[in-house]
């Protein structure tokens, strides 16, 4: 059943989007100190407990202060999706606003932002459990590599936002088409009506050259390996969470259990690190390049993006 437009947001929002490790962080910051933001966090890792530098989540010391929403809000064995990413965003927002501030949302996940203002496609209960069943099945005896393949020939466009490694999302792509003889992609077409309607919501992006963006990938990906990233993976099974989980097979994580089990040195464990880090940003790009209402700068143009957003405020006055 379609869902209704419910709700009209009339305040002011302003959106920071862009791949990861281009900036965002610092910026969105500098944003929030100029123009009263708190700020909302679009990112499907950060929400996790404990899951500190491989989602490279800002640190108290960097948010300076400013606060910030939905992070450290579930623990790693918990279930998030976007419906879910909806009613916390919907909900930090009329808090933010409430309080006379602005909700700034910052992030990289393009599918959040995209179901919170374009609307969520429903799928539950349209899977097959005995198609489920099978796929698992395969999954144990072709491998991922098979089911990929398979997702790339019926639905190449979720096969692109989806990694190989992701096998929870490869199963269900491949259940939802088996079982409804309609694509994952076709579904999303056919999506619902979104919740709100916002009338004033201003989206800036980030972008860079892409041997700059690259550079910034390998340095975080050092810098992960510096500060952490294996020891709190490590601590993560400790405290009993399953290399299986679905946050804990994400970027960096996957990479980390790898390292951990022995299966790759240090060496090779940072080279994929960095490979699948610049596949993960090359494909965020190509998400939001289709999104048109974004206002694209360099990453180092704050000056262009503080005087863009001066106007578009005061032009709500």
């Amino acid at each position: 059943m379609t869902r209704k437009t419910t709700t009209i947001i009339s305040e002011p929002i302003l959106v920071l989007i862009g791949p990861t490790a281009i900036g965002k962080t610092a910026l969105s910051i500098t944003m929030a100190q100029r123009y009263s933001c708190e700020v909302v966090s679009v990112d499907s890792m950060q929400v996790y407990r404990y899951m500190d530098v491989g989602t490279a989540k800002p640190s108290d010391a960097e948010r300076e202060g400013i606060p910030h929403h939905l992070i450290d809000i579930i623990n790693p064995d918990e279930q998030y999706n976007s419906a879910r990413f909806i009613d916390d965003a919907l909900a930090a927002i009329e808090k933010i606003t409430a309080s006379g501030n602005i909700p700034l949302l910052t992030g990289g996940t393009g599918l959040y932002l995209k179901a919170l203002t374009e609307g969520l496609f429903e799928l539950e209960g349209i899977e097959n459990n005995d198609v489920r069943v099978t796929l698992e099945k395969r999954l144990q005896a072709e491998g991922r590599e098979a089911l990929y393949q398979e997702l790339l020939r019926i639905d190449p466009a979720s096969a692109k936002r989806i990694h190989v490694n992701d096998t929870q999302r490869l199963v269900r792509a491949l259940d939802i088409y088996h079982s409804t003889g309609k694509t994952w992609s076709e579904h999303f077409n056919d999506q619902n009506e979104p919740y709100v309607s916002f009338k004033n919501f201003f989206q800036l992006g980030l972008t860079c050259d892409r041997e700059i963006l690259r550079n910034r990938v390998e340095q975080r990906t050092l810098s992960m390996f510096d500060n952490g990233l294996v020891e709190e993976t490590e601590k993560l099974l400790e405290m009993g969470y399953n290399k299986k989980l679905p946050s804990m097979q994400a970027i960096g994580y996957r990479h980390a259990n790898n390292y951990i089990a022995g299966d790759w040195d240090r060496e090779e464990t940072v080279n994929m690190l960095i490979r699948d880090t610049k596949r993960y940003a090359k494909r965020q790009m190509t998400w939001f390049s289709k999104n048109d209402t974004i206002q694209w700068f360099d990453r180092t143009d704050h000056y262009g993006i503080q005087q863009v957003t001066d106007s578009w405020l005061s032009s709500l006055k």
